[in-house]
């Protein structure tokens, strides 16, 4: 194992939408030696994971044989982490760097990374990566584990497209902004970079990249901007965001922004996935371009959440994309840790 850590990966994406294939791709460049595969698939009969054993040469993959991850998950994934980066490397190998999961079509992310919280002592840097398939685009967010795949992804990688025209692959990033503003979004026509892209290094200082306004509402997805009503302390946030997670329960699908609380003279990077948090880090910036976290729910409301207590804390209102301080329409974040 690397002594900086491991990137984990949590790569989702609906029935279909070229997972595997992307996967694949990757294993065959030079810079996928140093990564181990789990894979988990619904059903008896892992063909995925015979199609990966073809191009990922002595790579370590793992199958998980406990059917859809989402649902049956437990202390198997976590038993598999930990022969992973426990297993001795082959001479001259060098350290595991990188850990992939690739869920099954109709997994969803939160439960795990509810798992994945229990493995703090291997110093993971999880992201979920999410597919978006040119070729049916947003037609698939009539399904309700597509649309919490893509809410919950950190990064989205458009794929397919050598089949798709090339204004789909131009117009991919403000329709994934129509379900998740806040992801890093891939969409590059050449394939192996694309590829490399998907697979990058985790962004660490982090980077909070918002983009512009959607353009077309989803019937059941609501996305909200909370503002600070003032100042806001850290007691008080900690059980507002509690109370968001316990009143909308499943329907809360990724909450990620900047805090200003008054115990801190910079902000906080607040991020969760589901109900289940990131611990909250101050970041290296004293004047932010804005102040406020995105909510990405479905079915519910900005009046719902205007009520959550502490009432007042923050100003709900449906969501619209901040302006830029740069003179573009996508302000961007760059901000280190503070140790």
């Amino acid at each position: 194992m690397s002594e900086d850590g491991l990137d984990f990966y949590v790569l989702t994406g609906f029935l279909g939408s070229g997972k595997t294939t992307l996967l694949r791709d990757f294993l065959e460049l030079p810079e996928a030696a140093d990564t181990a595969v789990i894979v988990n698939e619904a059903g008896e009969i892992g063909l995925d994971g015979v199609v990966l054993r073809e191009s990922g040469g002595e790579l370590p993959i793992a199958e998980l044989a406990n059917g859809c991850v989402c649902c049956q998950i437990g202390s198997d994934l976590a038993f598999t982490i930990d022969r992973l980066v426990m297993a001795p490397r082959p001479p001259g190998a060098g350290p595991l760097r990188r850990i992939i999961l690739e869920t099954s079509g109709l997994s969803m992310p939160g439960p795990v990374l509810r798992t994945l919280a229990t493995l703090a002592e291997h110093r993971m840097r999880v992201a979920v990566i999410g597919t978006f398939d040119l070729t049916r685009g947003s037609d698939v967010a009539e399904y309700e584990e597509a649309v919490a795949q893509w809410a919950a992804a950190h990064r989205i990688v458009t794929t397919k497209a050598d089949l798709a025209a090339p204004a789909t692959l131009t117009d991919a990033p403000s329709r994934i902004a129509d379900i998740n503003p806040v992801a890093e979004v891939v969409a590059i026509a050449d394939r192996t970079d694309a590829v490399r892209a998907a697979f990058a290094s985790l962004t660490v200082p982090p980077r909070l990249d918002i983009a512009s306004a959607p353009g077309a509402a989803h019937p059941r997805v609501v996305l909200c901007l909370a503002r600070p009503s003032g100042e806001v302390a850290y007691p008080d946030l900690a059980a507002w965001l509690d109370n968001v997670a316990g009143a909308l329960g499943e329907r809360l699908l990724r909450i990620k922004g900047l805090v200003q609380v008054t115990e801190s003279p910079r902000p906080l990077l607040i991020e969760c996935v589901g109900t289940t948090f990131s611990p909250p880090r101050v970041l290296r910036i004293e004047k932010p371009p804005f102040t406020g976290l995105v909510i990405i729910a479905r079915d519910a409301a900005a009046a719902e959440l205007a009520q959550v207590a502490p009432a007042g804390l923050f100003k709900v209102s449906p969501w619209k994309a901040p302006e830029a301080s740069n003179g573009t329409d996508r302000p961007a974040i760059k901000a280190e840790w503070v140790a």
